[in-house]
Protein backbone atom coordinates (compact mmCIF):
# COMPACT_ATOMS: atom_id res chain seq x y z
CA UNK A 1 0.00 0.00 0.00
CA UNK A 2 1.36 3.52 -0.72
CA UNK A 3 0.24 5.85 2.00
CA UNK A 4 1.17 8.89 0.41
CA UNK A 5 -1.76 8.54 -1.70
CA UNK A 6 -4.42 8.00 1.21
CA UNK A 7 -6.37 11.19 2.05
CA UNK A 8 -9.55 12.12 3.81
CA UNK A 9 -11.39 11.69 0.46
CA UNK A 10 -10.53 8.10 -0.15
CA UNK A 11 -9.40 7.01 3.39
CA UNK A 12 -12.52 4.04 3.24
CA UNK A 13 -11.41 2.78 -0.15
CA UNK A 14 -7.70 2.26 0.95
CA UNK A 15 -8.69 0.99 4.41
CA UNK A 16 -11.61 -0.55 4.55
CA UNK A 17 -14.59 -0.45 7.27
CA UNK A 18 -15.11 -3.81 8.08
CA UNK A 19 -14.31 -5.06 11.63
CA UNK A 20 -10.43 -5.55 11.99
CA UNK A 21 -8.72 -8.86 13.40
CA UNK A 22 -7.45 -9.31 17.07
CA UNK A 23 -4.87 -11.92 16.63
CA UNK A 24 -1.72 -9.08 16.30
CA UNK A 25 -2.47 -7.59 20.00
CA UNK A 26 -2.32 -11.46 21.44
CA UNK A 27 0.48 -13.09 19.08
CA UNK A 28 3.97 -13.63 20.32
CA UNK A 29 4.76 -14.21 16.32
CA UNK A 30 3.54 -10.88 15.52
CA UNK A 31 4.88 -9.04 18.34
CA UNK A 32 8.73 -10.37 17.42
CA UNK A 33 7.74 -9.49 13.76
CA UNK A 34 7.31 -6.01 14.97
CA UNK A 35 10.21 -5.11 16.43
CA UNK A 36 12.53 -6.74 14.21
CA UNK A 37 10.77 -4.73 11.27
CA UNK A 38 9.41 -1.41 13.33
CA UNK A 39 11.05 -0.91 16.17
CA UNK A 40 14.73 -1.39 15.04
CA UNK A 41 14.35 -0.10 12.14
CA UNK A 42 12.11 3.08 11.91
CA UNK A 43 13.38 5.78 13.56
CA UNK A 44 12.25 6.37 17.68
CA UNK A 45 11.77 9.27 19.59
CA UNK A 46 14.51 8.47 22.78
CA UNK A 47 14.61 12.18 24.27
CA UNK A 48 14.61 15.60 24.19
CA UNK A 49 17.06 18.24 24.05
CA UNK A 50 15.78 19.94 26.70
CA UNK A 51 17.05 16.96 28.46
CA UNK A 52 20.98 18.03 27.48
CA UNK A 53 21.09 21.46 27.87
CA UNK A 54 24.91 21.73 28.25
CA UNK A 55 27.72 20.05 26.85
CA UNK A 56 28.61 16.92 28.25
CA UNK A 57 24.78 16.21 29.70
CA UNK A 58 23.49 12.88 29.03
CA UNK A 59 20.82 10.33 29.06
CA UNK A 60 20.63 6.90 29.50
CA UNK A 61 17.32 5.01 27.95
CA UNK A 62 16.73 1.42 28.59
CA UNK A 63 15.04 -0.29 25.42
CA UNK A 64 14.13 -3.96 26.83
CA UNK A 65 12.39 -4.66 23.34
CA UNK A 66 15.94 -4.59 21.76
CA UNK A 67 17.74 -6.08 24.92
CA UNK A 68 19.96 -2.77 24.95
CA UNK A 69 20.20 0.57 26.23
CA UNK A 70 21.27 4.13 24.62
CA UNK A 71 23.40 6.96 25.71
CA UNK A 72 22.44 10.31 24.48
CA UNK A 73 25.14 12.94 24.85
CA UNK A 74 26.20 16.21 23.50
CA UNK A 75 29.55 16.65 22.64
CA UNK A 76 31.73 20.03 23.46
CA UNK A 77 30.78 21.25 19.49
CA UNK A 78 26.51 20.90 20.51
CA UNK A 79 26.03 17.90 18.61
CA UNK A 80 23.87 15.34 19.94
CA UNK A 81 25.34 11.58 19.57
CA UNK A 82 23.93 7.64 20.72
CA UNK A 83 25.97 5.18 21.23
CA UNK A 84 24.70 1.81 22.87
CA UNK A 85 25.32 1.54 26.57
CA UNK A 86 28.22 -0.93 26.62
CA UNK A 87 31.66 -0.83 27.16
CA UNK A 88 33.88 -1.92 24.90
CA UNK A 89 36.23 -3.81 27.32
CA UNK A 90 33.98 -6.58 28.82
CA UNK A 91 30.71 -5.55 27.98
CA UNK A 92 29.91 -3.66 31.13
CA UNK A 93 27.09 -0.74 30.78
CA UNK A 94 29.15 2.70 30.92
CA UNK A 95 26.38 3.92 32.82
CA UNK A 96 23.77 1.55 35.07
CA UNK A 97 20.06 2.29 33.81
CA UNK A 98 18.59 2.67 37.26
CA UNK A 99 14.86 2.95 36.32
CA UNK A 100 14.42 3.59 32.39
CA UNK A 101 16.11 6.59 31.65
CA UNK A 102 18.71 8.36 33.87
CA UNK A 103 20.44 11.71 33.13
CA UNK A 104 23.69 13.50 34.65
CA UNK A 105 26.60 15.37 33.30
CA UNK A 106 30.08 16.86 33.39
CA UNK A 107 32.12 19.13 32.29
CA UNK A 108 34.37 17.10 30.33
CA UNK A 109 32.14 15.45 28.72
CA UNK A 110 33.44 11.53 29.21
CA UNK A 111 31.76 8.37 29.98
CA UNK A 112 34.09 5.92 32.74
CA UNK A 113 32.97 2.44 32.75
CA UNK A 114 32.65 2.09 36.85
CA UNK A 115 34.39 -1.71 35.91
CA UNK A 116 37.50 -0.86 35.30
CA UNK A 117 37.86 2.79 34.29
CA UNK A 118 37.92 2.65 30.65
CA UNK A 119 36.65 6.15 29.17
CA UNK A 120 35.16 7.47 26.47
CA UNK A 121 34.67 11.05 24.92
CA UNK A 122 31.37 12.30 24.08
CA UNK A 123 32.19 11.69 20.03
CA UNK A 124 32.52 7.66 21.52
CA UNK A 125 36.10 7.75 20.78
CA UNK A 126 38.01 5.56 23.85
CA UNK A 127 40.58 8.11 25.43
CA UNK A 128 41.73 6.14 28.52
CA UNK A 129 43.11 2.63 29.57
CA UNK A 130 44.38 2.07 32.59
CA UNK A 131 47.27 -0.17 32.49
CA UNK A 132 47.11 -0.25 28.36
CA UNK A 133 50.61 -1.58 28.38
CA UNK A 134 49.42 -4.59 29.81
CA UNK A 135 47.13 -5.54 26.94
CA UNK A 136 48.13 -7.31 23.50
CA UNK A 137 49.95 -5.34 20.71
CA UNK A 138 47.19 -6.39 17.93
CA UNK A 139 45.04 -3.86 20.84
CA UNK A 140 44.11 -0.59 19.41
CA UNK A 141 42.16 2.33 21.20
CA UNK A 142 40.81 3.80 18.07
CA UNK A 143 39.47 0.66 16.96
CA UNK A 144 37.28 0.21 20.30
CA UNK A 145 35.28 3.12 20.69
CA UNK A 146 31.71 2.92 21.60
CA UNK A 147 29.11 1.65 19.09
CA UNK A 148 27.28 4.29 17.58
CA UNK A 149 23.35 4.62 16.82
CA UNK A 150 22.01 6.59 14.18
CA UNK A 151 20.77 9.51 15.59
CA UNK A 152 19.08 13.00 14.48
CA UNK A 153 17.03 15.95 15.94
CA UNK A 154 13.88 17.19 14.67
CA UNK A 155 12.44 20.42 16.34
CA UNK A 156 14.27 19.01 19.84
CA UNK A 157 13.25 15.88 19.60
CA UNK A 158 15.94 13.35 19.42
CA UNK A 159 15.35 10.25 17.10
CA UNK A 160 17.59 7.21 16.80
CA UNK A 161 17.19 4.42 14.71
CA UNK A 162 18.70 0.84 15.88
CA UNK A 163 19.25 -0.63 11.78
CA UNK A 164 22.74 -1.64 11.27
CA UNK A 165 22.23 -0.03 7.50
CA UNK A 166 22.35 3.20 6.55
CA UNK A 167 18.34 4.30 7.43
CA UNK A 168 16.04 6.37 5.35
CA UNK A 169 16.82 9.89 6.43
CA UNK A 170 14.63 11.53 9.41
CA UNK A 171 13.94 14.13 7.58
CA UNK A 172 12.34 11.91 4.52
CA UNK A 173 11.08 9.36 6.85
CA UNK A 174 9.07 12.20 8.72
CA UNK A 175 7.75 14.19 5.40
CA UNK A 176 5.12 16.35 5.64
CA UNK A 177 4.54 15.71 8.99
CA UNK A 178 7.26 17.28 10.01
CA UNK A 179 5.92 21.06 8.10
CA UNK A 180 3.02 20.11 10.04
CA UNK A 181 4.42 21.49 13.07
CA UNK A 182 6.82 23.88 11.55
CA UNK A 183 6.78 27.32 13.59
CA UNK A 184 5.04 25.50 17.03
CA UNK A 185 7.46 26.84 19.99
CA UNK A 186 8.25 23.12 21.33
CA UNK A 187 11.58 24.48 23.31
CA UNK A 188 9.69 27.76 24.58
CA UNK A 189 7.42 25.84 27.13
CA UNK A 190 10.07 24.53 29.68
CA UNK A 191 7.54 24.00 33.03
CA UNK A 192 6.68 20.13 32.50
CA UNK A 193 5.32 17.04 34.77
CA UNK A 194 6.01 13.49 33.58
CA UNK A 195 4.22 10.40 34.78
CA UNK A 196 5.13 6.54 33.57
CA UNK A 197 3.87 3.16 34.51
CA UNK A 198 4.23 -0.66 33.36
CA UNK A 199 1.10 -1.94 31.61
CA UNK A 200 0.41 -5.47 31.17
CA UNK A 201 -0.92 -4.82 27.85
CA UNK A 202 0.32 -5.15 24.00
CA UNK A 203 2.08 -1.68 22.67
CA UNK A 204 -0.52 -1.27 20.43
CA UNK A 205 -3.62 -1.14 22.83
CA UNK A 206 -1.67 1.81 24.82
CA UNK A 207 -1.14 3.11 21.76
CA UNK A 208 -4.95 2.93 19.89
CA UNK A 209 -6.19 4.42 23.37
CA UNK A 210 -4.88 7.87 22.82
CA UNK A 211 -5.52 7.69 19.20
CA UNK A 212 -9.22 8.29 19.38
CA UNK A 213 -11.83 11.27 21.27
CA UNK A 214 -14.52 8.52 20.90
CA UNK A 215 -13.93 7.04 24.66
CA UNK A 216 -13.35 11.05 25.85
CA UNK A 217 -17.26 11.99 27.17
CA UNK A 218 -17.81 8.30 29.05
CA UNK A 219 -14.04 7.62 30.46
CA UNK A 220 -13.03 11.10 31.20
CA UNK A 221 -16.50 11.90 33.07
CA UNK A 222 -14.62 12.83 36.27
CA UNK A 223 -11.55 14.33 35.19
CA UNK A 224 -13.53 16.53 32.41
CA UNK A 225 -16.78 16.95 34.33
CA UNK A 226 -18.05 19.93 32.16
CA UNK A 227 -17.78 18.48 28.62
CA UNK A 228 -20.55 18.75 26.53
CA UNK A 229 -19.23 17.32 23.80
CA UNK A 230 -16.12 16.15 21.76
CA UNK A 231 -14.51 14.68 18.72
CA UNK A 232 -11.65 14.95 16.39
CA UNK A 233 -11.36 16.86 12.57
CA UNK A 234 -9.29 17.51 10.09
CA UNK A 235 -7.53 14.09 9.60
CA UNK A 236 -4.64 14.04 8.07
CA UNK A 237 -2.12 11.33 6.32
CA UNK A 238 1.63 12.01 6.67
CA UNK A 239 2.73 9.03 5.14
CA UNK A 240 2.88 6.48 7.59
CA UNK A 241 2.30 9.19 10.09
CA UNK A 242 -1.03 11.11 10.95
CA UNK A 243 -2.54 13.92 12.79
CA UNK A 244 -5.95 15.63 13.54
CA UNK A 245 -8.12 18.28 15.29
CA UNK A 246 -9.55 17.43 18.86
CA UNK A 247 -12.17 19.86 19.73
CA UNK A 248 -14.28 20.10 23.19
CA UNK A 249 -17.43 21.81 23.80
CA UNK A 250 -17.36 22.78 27.54
CA UNK A 251 -19.27 24.23 30.24
CA UNK A 252 -18.92 26.26 33.04
CA UNK A 253 -16.17 24.58 35.70
CA UNK A 254 -18.22 22.72 38.26
CA UNK A 255 -16.23 23.52 40.93
CA UNK A 256 -15.05 27.32 42.28
CA UNK A 257 -11.54 26.42 42.14
CA UNK A 258 -11.75 24.99 38.89
CA UNK A 259 -13.25 28.17 37.45
CA UNK A 260 -10.61 30.25 39.05
CA UNK A 261 -7.50 28.03 37.85
CA UNK A 262 -9.26 28.06 34.42
CA UNK A 263 -9.09 32.00 34.32
CA UNK A 264 -5.10 31.70 34.76
CA UNK A 265 -4.07 28.56 33.38
CA UNK A 266 -3.99 29.06 29.48
CA UNK A 267 -2.73 25.31 29.10
CA UNK A 268 -5.69 24.07 30.61
CA UNK A 269 -7.49 21.92 27.82
CA UNK A 270 -10.42 21.97 30.24
CA UNK A 271 -10.91 25.20 29.91
CA UNK A 272 -13.40 27.90 28.51
CA UNK A 273 -10.97 30.66 28.20
CA UNK A 274 -8.65 31.29 25.48
CA UNK A 275 -5.93 33.47 26.23
CA UNK A 276 -2.89 31.75 24.78
CA UNK A 277 0.10 34.13 24.43
CA UNK A 278 1.53 31.62 21.40
CA UNK A 279 0.33 31.71 18.11
CA UNK A 280 -0.69 28.24 16.32
CA UNK A 281 1.10 27.38 13.06
CA UNK A 282 -1.53 27.76 10.14
CA UNK A 283 -1.76 23.98 9.64
CA UNK A 284 -2.85 23.14 13.59
CA UNK A 285 -6.74 23.31 13.51
CA UNK A 286 -7.27 24.54 10.31
CA UNK A 287 -10.53 24.78 10.04
CA UNK A 288 -10.19 27.43 12.80
CA UNK A 289 -12.40 25.82 15.38
CA UNK A 290 -13.93 27.83 18.20
CA UNK A 291 -13.94 24.75 20.13
CA UNK A 292 -10.80 23.12 19.26
CA UNK A 293 -8.54 21.68 22.10
CA UNK A 294 -5.55 20.05 20.66
CA UNK A 295 -4.08 18.33 17.75
CA UNK A 296 -3.63 14.93 18.09
CA UNK A 297 -0.75 13.36 16.10
CA UNK A 298 1.23 10.25 16.15
CA UNK A 299 4.65 9.67 15.02
CA UNK A 300 4.51 6.25 13.71
CA UNK A 301 5.55 4.08 15.49
CA UNK A 302 5.58 4.77 18.98
CA UNK A 303 5.05 8.64 20.08
CA UNK A 304 1.81 10.44 20.39
CA UNK A 305 2.12 14.09 19.98
CA UNK A 306 -0.28 16.78 21.28
CA UNK A 307 -0.15 20.49 20.96
CA UNK A 308 -2.24 23.54 22.02
CA UNK A 309 -2.25 26.71 22.70
CA UNK A 310 0.78 27.19 25.35
CA UNK A 311 0.94 23.61 25.65
CA UNK A 312 2.15 20.54 24.32
CA UNK A 313 2.18 16.83 25.42
CA UNK A 314 2.97 13.20 24.30
CA UNK A 315 2.56 9.93 25.10
CA UNK A 316 5.16 7.23 24.30
CA UNK A 317 4.50 3.48 24.62
CA UNK A 318 7.72 1.16 24.33
CA UNK A 319 7.20 -2.60 24.10
CA UNK A 320 8.56 -4.76 26.88
CA UNK A 321 7.08 -7.84 26.11
CA UNK A 322 4.25 -9.09 23.62
CA UNK A 323 1.92 -8.39 26.72
CA UNK A 324 4.01 -5.73 28.74
CA UNK A 325 4.36 -1.95 27.54
CA UNK A 326 6.18 1.42 29.69
CA UNK A 327 3.81 3.76 29.17
CA UNK A 328 5.56 7.78 29.34
CA UNK A 329 3.45 10.95 29.88
CA UNK A 330 4.75 14.43 29.44
CA UNK A 331 3.44 17.64 29.79
CA UNK A 332 4.84 21.15 28.94
CA UNK A 333 3.21 24.21 29.68
CA UNK A 334 4.83 27.98 29.87
CA UNK A 335 7.30 28.83 32.88
CA UNK A 336 5.93 29.93 35.98
CA UNK A 337 6.04 33.47 37.06
CA UNK A 338 3.16 34.80 39.35
CA UNK A 339 1.42 32.89 42.38
CA UNK A 340 -1.60 32.64 40.37
CA UNK A 341 0.20 31.28 37.22
CA UNK A 342 1.57 28.35 39.94
CA UNK A 343 -1.85 27.81 41.47
CA UNK A 344 -3.25 27.33 37.79
CA UNK A 345 -0.38 25.35 36.39
CA UNK A 346 -0.90 22.58 39.78
CA UNK A 347 -4.30 22.39 39.05
CA UNK A 348 -3.38 22.16 34.76
CA UNK A 349 -0.93 18.93 36.13
CA UNK A 350 -3.83 17.44 38.36
CA UNK A 351 -6.12 17.49 36.02
CA UNK A 352 -4.23 15.87 33.35
CA UNK A 353 -3.34 13.27 36.35
CA UNK A 354 -6.94 12.02 36.27
CA UNK A 355 -7.29 12.42 33.15
CA UNK A 356 -3.92 10.14 31.93
CA UNK A 357 -5.03 7.58 35.38
CA UNK A 358 -8.39 7.21 32.94
CA UNK A 359 -7.34 6.52 29.69
CA UNK A 360 -4.46 3.76 31.55
CA UNK A 361 -6.94 2.33 33.42
CA UNK A 362 -8.80 0.59 30.56
CA UNK A 363 -5.67 -1.27 28.54
CA UNK A 364 -4.68 -3.62 31.18
CA UNK A 365 -8.36 -5.12 31.13
CA UNK A 366 -8.49 -4.28 27.31
CA UNK A 367 -5.58 -7.09 26.84
CA UNK A 368 -6.57 -9.71 29.42
CA UNK A 369 -9.81 -9.60 27.62
CA UNK A 370 -8.77 -9.35 24.37
CA UNK A 371 -6.04 -12.98 25.48
CA UNK A 372 -9.53 -14.90 26.08
CA UNK A 373 -10.33 -15.50 22.88
CA UNK A 374 -14.09 -14.66 23.24
CA UNK A 375 -14.11 -12.16 20.39
CA UNK A 376 -11.84 -12.26 17.40
CA UNK A 377 -12.35 -9.02 15.77
CA UNK A 378 -12.79 -5.33 16.87
CA UNK A 379 -15.22 -2.43 15.00
CA UNK A 380 -14.29 0.77 14.53
CA UNK A 381 -16.06 3.89 14.06
CA UNK A 382 -15.35 6.81 11.42
CA UNK A 383 -13.28 8.70 14.15
CA UNK A 384 -11.33 5.92 15.17
CA UNK A 385 -9.42 5.84 11.48
CA UNK A 386 -6.18 7.00 12.87
CA UNK A 387 -6.11 3.63 14.37
CA UNK A 388 -7.26 1.39 11.19
CA UNK A 389 -4.64 3.81 9.64
CA UNK A 390 -2.00 2.24 12.49
CA UNK A 391 -3.34 -1.33 11.88
CA UNK A 392 -2.31 -0.93 8.15
CA UNK A 393 0.93 0.44 8.19
CA UNK A 394 1.99 -2.18 11.10
CA UNK A 395 0.53 -4.75 8.66
CA UNK A 396 2.70 -3.16 5.83
CA UNK A 397 5.78 -3.21 7.45
CA UNK A 398 5.99 -6.29 9.57
CA UNK A 399 3.08 -8.32 8.08
CA UNK A 400 1.02 -7.86 11.04
CA UNK A 401 -1.34 -5.51 12.81
CA UNK A 402 -4.48 -6.93 10.70
CA UNK A 403 -6.15 -3.93 9.43
CA UNK A 404 -7.61 -6.36 6.94
CA UNK A 405 -11.64 -6.71 7.61
CA UNK A 406 -12.76 -9.92 8.90
CA UNK A 407 -15.15 -11.97 7.08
Amino acid sequence: MNFSEINSGNVDEMLGTGPVPIASYVSEEDYRREIDTVFKRCWLIAGTEQELKKPGDWKVKRLDFANSSVVLIRDREGAVRAFHNMCSHRGNKLVSDNGYETTGGNKAGILSCRFHGWVFDAKGALVHVPLEDQFPECFSKDENGLTPIHCAVWQGFIFINLSEAEPEPLESYLGSFAGHFDGFPFSALTQSFAYHTILDTNWKVGMDAFAEAYHVATLHAGALGNLVKCGIDGVKFHGIHKSSSVYFDMKPAHTPVAEIANRYATSNLASRYHQGRLELPETINPAKLDNFAFELAICFPNMLIHVAQDTWFTHQFWPISSGRTLWEGRFYMPGIRTNSGLFAAEYTHLLARSAWLEDTGTMEDTYQAMLSGAKDRQWLMKEEVLIRHQLAVIEALAGTGGHRPVA
